[in-house]
């Protein structure tokens, strides 16, 4: 592999790529006007572009989980799902991945494509999941097949500091070194500055990497920004809103029109003022708001703002402003724009957390001698809308009751983020009641007193049923 990559190569390779990520980032910090303001400019930025980011972000990540399935109902299998699960849930929690997921989302969104890297610590014995800047990760895939990654590289900067201190590396003069990770299902190798200091086999066996699009175009690999549909309607916002402001800025400092004057010395506008003119000459100040012409740049902004959220695909009611009170199916209708959206970004999402989990039990079961064989991960996202939770429960109790859900699938409506487990409190709850029941049975007295006492342990008996 070594023999045949050139580090140098990296500085030639997706370079439209590359740079159409720095303007993205720009933009997203509100880098809108191109340019330099001149000196009597005026230039306003209102951000919209970055709110419709996080709050897209907001609704996407509203709340997740997953549950994993045994691949067969037998004991064994059962047990091993079992495991599977409290070792995803500590990776989960040691690497605090519901914030770091939802920061690698609002980077997703602005850049348009994103990457997890898995890997095994040995210092603490554990999975490490992190996130590499998405500038920095080259691919090589398949000539037919741009899902069939083969090589992966990835090349960031370090520290001296912490350069000597991890890989043992002294550079010369340098505050900072460059860095190349290469890798293959095969083999691994590093490059520090240009130079190969490490090649071997690679130890896991699989590339440690996910990469994934924000949204995919058909027949690419990299994805589509959230931002490149807002970026024209959003500068032209800022120009509209800045033209306002200098006609409303005269209009209160108005400008003062002489005719016929050859000459205007000591004319001042302010109260109280008397000037001295000409017999045959005019005097008035310009009213830039006569005839209702600001309404019509009102008119037009408005207009900006309505396209920001058509191609945004986040209505107004996102944000939680309605001209009126919507029931829970006319509120569903007003953001249907936005729930496609999230629904698009999520059936992505799904691939990538469940390759994630793979690739962290696969490093499990090499550095921990765990077999989590013939198990499924399935993810629960939350409802993206505010639910009647009485009114669901309700629902779901009589179809539990009729026999047309079952009680997992239940929990999965209401959004119960790990119903397996649930499912088994449940149980024990019941065995728990049950068991209560029959000793109070055993030691209540016979004869009429039993039969006056016996109703409090019937309804006991009746508690666990749905």
């Amino acid at each position: 592999m070594g023999e045949n990559f050139d580090p140098s190569e990296l500085e030639r390779r997706d370079i439209d790529r590359r740079r159409g990520y720095q303007e993205l980032l720009d933009f997203y910090h509100g880098v809108h006007w191109e340019g330099r303001e001149r000196r009597a400019e005026r230039r306003l930025t209102f951000n919209y572009a970055k709110v419709f980011i996080d709050k897209a972000a907001s609704y996407l990540m509203s709340g997740t989980g997953f549950v994993i399935e045994p691949g067969d109902d037998s004991e064994e299998t059962r047990a091993r799902a079992g495991r599977a699960e409290v070792a995803l849930h500590k990776v989960a929690q040691e690497n605090n991945l519901e914030q770091l997921d939802f920061e690698t989302e609002i980077d997703c969104a602005v850049l348009g494509d994103a990457c997890y890297k898995v890997i095994w610590d040995q210092e603490t014995k554990s999975v490490r999941v992190t996130t590499p800047d998405i500038q920095g990760i080259y691919v090589w895939w398949g000539r037919d097949d741009s899902a069939k990654i083969w090589q992966v590289a990835s090349r960031y900067s370090l520290n001296a500091d912490v350069a000597e201190n991890l890989y043992q590396i002294k550079p010369k003069d340098k505050q900072a070194i460059n860095l190349i990770e290469l890798w293959t299902a095969q083999e691994f190798e590093l490059w520090v500055d240009g130079n190969q200091v490490e090649s071997k086999p690679n130890p896991y066996g699989f590339i440690p990497f996910v990469i994934y699009p924000n949204l995919r175009e058909p027949k690419r690999f990299w994805g589509v920004s959230d931002l490149l549909p807002i970026m024209e309607p959003q500068r032209e916002l800022n120009r509209a809103t800045s033209q306002l402001s200098k006609i409303l800025e005269l209009s209160g400092n108005p400008i003062a029109v002489l005719e016929n004057v050859e000459e205007s010395k000591d004319i001042a506008i302010r109260p109280g003022s008397v000037w001295n003119i000409p017999e045959d000459a005019k005097a008035y100040l310009l009213d830039l708001l006569q005839g209702g012409g600001v309404r019509l740049h009102i008119d037009y902004i408005n207009i900006l703002y309505r396209i920001l959220h058509d191609l945004s695909e986040s209505p107004r009611a996102a944000f939680g402003g309605t001209e009126r009170d919507l029931s829970g199916v006319a509120l569903e209708i007003e953001l249907q724009p936005l729930l496609q959206k999230v629904r698009r970004k999520r059936i992505i999402r799904n691939a990538v957390y469940q390759q994630r989990s793979r690739l962290i039990l696969k490093l499990l079961e090499k550095y921990q001698n765990e077999d989590f064989s013939n198990v499924n991960l399935r993810v629960i996202w939350a409802p993206v809308l505010p639910q009647d939770m009485a009114k669901l429960v309700s629902n779901e109790q009589a179809l539990v009751q009729n026999g047309i859900h079952s009680r997992r699938r239940a929990m999965d409506e209401i959004g119960v983020q790990d119903p397996e487990m649930e499912f088994d409190r449940w149980l024990e709850e019941r065995e728990a009641i049950l068991r209560m029941n029959k000793e109070i049975n055993g030691k209540l007295p016979r004869g009429g007193e039993r039969a006056r006492n016996s109703e409090t342990p019937a309804k006991a008996a009746r508690q666990p049923s749905p």
